[in-house]
Order: C-alpha cells, then structure tokens, then sequence
C-alpha cells in the first residue's frame, strides 16, 4: 500500500472512526433493552378483543363460541405484583374435584417468598414457590425456582381427581396428589405470602386437559385462546384488568394489583 493510500485511510478513521463507534455502542445499547425485540414490534389488543360467547348466559355451554380478534395477538399490558397484592375470585361455576386445569403466563423475579403462590385455590392447593432452595410446583413440589426467573414461562397443572401434573413451557415436570378445585381463586397470593413478578392469561378449565392440549396451548403464546370451550369455566388476561372473558362473568377484584405495558423482556414466542 502506497504511503498515499495509507494516509488516506489514516484520516478516514480518524474522521468516522469515532462516529462508528458511538453508532455501535447505541446498537448495543438498544439491544441489550430488548428495542429488537419482536414482541415489541407486534401487535397489541386490548383487553376483551377476543372472549367466549354465551348465548344462553353465564354457566351454560350450548352453541359457545369464541368471537374477536382472536389470532393470538399480544396483549397490551400484563398484571405486575411486588410481593403483595392479590385478584381475588369468587363464586367459581363449574370447577369439580374429579378433575381441573389451570393455565397461565408468569415471569417470576428471582426474589420469592416461600410459599408465594402465581394461583392458589381455596382449598388451600397453590401453585407456586416453597422450600430452600425454592422450588415451584403444586405446594412446593416440582421444578428449581431459579431455572424459572427472569423470563416469561407457561405453566399448567392438570388435575384428573387423583393426582396433578404440573407443565413447564408445555413439557411434564412433576406429578403429585393435589390441587383440587374450589369456589374461590387467588391470583398472586396463596393466603401466607404474595408473588413477585407477572402474571397474563389465567384459564381455568373443569376438566384435566390432555397432554397435548396443553402443547397446544404453549404453542399458541402468550396471548393464546382457550383450546376447549365446552369445558373453559375461567378466562382473565389481565390485560389491564381482572376481568373474566369466558362469558361466565366472575370478575376478580385486585387489591395491591397494577398493570403494565412494560412486560416483553423474556417474552420469545414459542
């Protein structure tokens, strides 16, 4: 290379090295917030864009169907809980000892109390942490808490009238006795202690789900529909409230309870 030349590319640097560099550090900087990722970029509905229809009202099954926008889009915002704070159920329709299954989204933060409950019944089954070091499951019992924290996972428990199984991003982790149904469900807090972190997309179903319908419903995301309407007796998205959109109307009431729009970090579509 002629000295020319050299000298050439000597000042190139000197004039757009540095402009390069800044240009890098925001890129990174940007990413490292999560500005590319998808979920970000997609689509957001708001709560109720897509529910089950009734037309025979509250309890009923006849001609149910689901209507909306209902292609598994994203909702907009997410409940967050600190430790605290609860969105209590009552008056369950339809939920039966022979069998159950519970469905939802959480993303734990590494700091939970033991026995800090994502869904608990008031039979006094719950779903969530106990134990040292913490593990998740039905009362306690399943997967390590930590392989859970900081990212967005899908849960189910499936309950056939003699013992539950528990799923993690669709696939089996435990099986145990335990979560009989109830009247009454708590999202967030099992009675003793409060979840930290975010819920979305609570279903609960008087039926034990099968294996692959609970594939099913992972598969769908976050912002996925009920895979059996015949047998769906709960649905609240926590889309900015604790509403109920299973056409059953039983409307939770959040106490400690806030919403946010701030929640894809973690989220990768399945």
């Amino acid at each position: 290379m002629s000295a020319f030349k050299l000298q050439s590319a000597m000042e190139y640097l000197m004039t757009y090295g540095w402009a390069i560099l800044i240009i890098a550090v925001v890129l990174g900087a940007l990413f490292g917030l999560g500005f590319f990722n998808s979920a970000n970029l997609a689509p957001k509905v708001a709560a109720g864009a897509c529910q089950v229809y009734r037309p025979y009202g509250p309890g009923t099954t006849a001609y149910i169907n689901i209507e909306g926008t209902c292609n598994n889009e994203l909702p907009q915002y997410v409940a967050q809980y600190t430790g605290s704070g609860n969105i209590l159920v009552t008056g369950i329709v339809g939920s039966k000892a022979s069998g159950d299954t519970v469905s939802f989204w959480m993303f734990p933060r590494s700091a939970q109390a033991s026995g800090a409950a994502a869904v608990g019944f008031s039979s006094g089954n719950y779903i969530g942490f106990t134990g040292s070091p913490l593990t998740f499951g039905v009362a306690g019992t399943g997967t390590t808490a930590s392989t859970l924290s900081n990212a967005w996972s899908f849960v189910a428990v499936t309950y056939n009238g003699i013992y539950s199984t528990v799923y993690i991003d669709g696939v089996a982790t435990s099986t145990h006795s335990g979560l009989s149904g109830g009247s009454t469900l708590n999202i967030g807090n099992s009675g003793s202690a409060g979840f930290n972190g975010l819920l979305s997309n609570v279903q609960l179903y008087n039926a034990s789900l099968s294996s692959n319908e609970i594939t099913s419903l992972y598969d769908e995301g976050i912002g996925g529909t009920p895979v059996s309407l015949g047998t769906v007796i709960g649905w609240w998205q926590l889309n900015g409230n604790p509403n109920d959109y299973s056409g059953n109307l039983q409307n939770g009431v959040a106490s400690g309870v806030t919403f946010t729009s701030s929640w894809t970090s973690g989220y990768t579509a399945p």
